[in-house]
């Protein structure tokens, strides 16, 4: 393994180029009319596979978006890693808030990442690190370094909650089989604090509608007699929490796992600013469920948050109007043991209770997925830890993340492995917003950092 700095130095430029091309894609599964991108995006990726050093990729269809299968299997007496990830990315609205067009990547200098950092949607979450997994297997298969058979998925339904990945499982279970699961999709508390994610949060995501009068009607007219749907939804969603921020849906916390205080004394221990990160969001407070900190607010605890809310009239000047529909997007971060399905009928009966008379309310669900903690002890995170300790040098920190991967909790149950999170993204890399960026210096770390996690992998396996 000496050689991959000197390997990495040598071809930094050419990772950064074939990165940056594949961001110029917009594979948003979210939207249909960029299916043929979605296309497009897989099969260059099962080609720069081919190009890593893999015998065998091929974009294998489902009901929904492709995912692309790969494998180089050199000694099947010997453990094999899995590698998830995924092709597709967020929608990029806002554009007015792109300092530079969304798919046109640049690099460009911060005060976090003086070495520069690649703005483009997906950047970071997740084609850049995704992308990290397949230049480490070339380094390792051009070196005669890859210790151990390693598989690949790369699936396109990430980002709208991996609809058909369940049915993919099922179909291709045989072809799956590995001793651990690889994932690079979540991130590090600092460049110069590694650490590994050892809980994710699982998620319930709804649709609301509430309905009116048969039209939108004058506001002057009718206003006062009739029910605006924008006025009744904004109260409702009002009502979903309290003065202390506790979310007041019944039966919504039963099943939340209460972690010790020992637990929670060993989290607060993670390095955590405050001012900076109020600094870095350009707040002046914090907010959130009373008694807990910001930490656990956004790790341990679950939430409910409106993404989105519309209805009536936003265009330029004034338009007198009682809108005939109001809509709002609702997600739920949930935590340990909470099951998403359970959430959402939970939510789904007391949103549609709040309605008064004089509207109809209907909640759709979207899609959900269920929390995950990984132990410590095992193999997979041991061999992670160590792969930090040599390209860092400094032991990685356990930390639960307030993310979700709604298809982790699937794969140990389909899969029986133990699922390993090596994310290389920082907090300000803006995932899901505006200027998504992955710096420079993580991306080729994460090159540098995973091969090693082949080596002790291997190594502790077949001891």
């Amino acid at each position: 393994m000496d050689s991959i700095k000197e390997y990495l130095e040598n071809n930094k430029e050419r990772f950064i180029a074939e990165l940056r091309e594949l961001l110029k894609i917009p594979s948003i599964s979210a939207d249909s009319s960029y299916k043929s991108d979605m296309l497009k995006t897989a099969e260059v990726v099962k080609d720069r596979l081919l190009d890593a050093g893999c015998d065998l990729a091929e974009v294998c269809s489902t009901p929904g978006h492709p995912v692309v299968y790969a494998e180089k299997i050199i000694d099947k007496n010997l453990p094999t890693v899995l590698v998830y990830g995924h092709y597709d990315v967020q929608p990029p609205d806002p554009l007015d808030l792109w300092d530079s067009p969304p798919f046109e990547p640049v690099i460009k200098e911060t005060r976090i990442h003086p070495e520069g950092a690649i703005f483009a949607r997906g950047a970071c979450d997740d084609k850049g690190q995704m992308y990290m997994h397949v230049k480490a297997l070339e380094y390792m298969t051009k070196n005669d370094e890859l210790p151990c058979n390693v598989k690949f998925m790369i699936e396109g339904e990430e980002e709208v909650g991996s609809e058909h990945l369940e049915w993919f499982i099922k179909e291709y279970k045989d072809r799956l089989k590995n001793d651990v699961i690889l994932i690079s999709d979540t991130g590090m508390i600092a460049k110069d604090v590694p650490s590994i994610t050892t809980g994710l949060r699982g998620l319930s995501y709804v649709e609301v509608e509430v309905t009116g009068a048969n039209r939108d009607l004058h506001s002057g007219l009718y206003g006062g007699a009739v029910a605006n749907p924008l006025n009744v939804l904004s109260k409702m969603i009002a009502s979903l929490t309290d003065e202390n921020n506790h979310i007041t849906i019944p039966g919504f916390y039963d099943k939340v796992e209460n972690l010790s205080d020992e637990e929670r004394k060993k989290m607060a221990e993670a390095p955590f600013d405050l001012e900076e990160y109020k600094e870095k969001l350009d707040i002046d407070d914090v907010y959130g469920e009373k008694a807990y900190s910001t930490l656990e607010r956004g790790s341990i605890r679950p939430t409910l948050d409106v993404n989105g809310m519309w209805g009536g009239y936003i265009g330029e000047g004034a338009k007198t109007v009682l809108p005939s529909k109001a809509y709002a997007k609702i997600s739920m971060r949930l935590v340990p043991d909470q099951d998403w399905k359970e959430i959402t009928e939970l939510f789904k009966k007391h949103f549609e209770s709040l309605a008064p008379k004089g509207v109809r309310v209907e909640v759709k669900p979207h899609h959900g997925g269920y929390p995950y903690v990984t132990p410590i002890d095992t193999i997979g995170y041991q061999a992670a830890s160590k792969a930090y300790e040599e390209t860092f040098g400094k032991t990685p920190i356990p930390q639960r993340s307030g993310g979700s991967i709604p298809i982790v909790s699937l794969f140990e149950k389909e899969l029986e492995s133990k699922i390993i999170l090596m994310g290389f993204g920082l907090d300000t890399d803006a995932i899901h917003s505006p200027n998504e960026n992955f710096g420079v210096w993580n991306y080729l770390k994460g090159i540098e950092t995973i091969p090693w996690f082949y080596k002790y992998f291997t190594e502790m396996s077949t001891k």
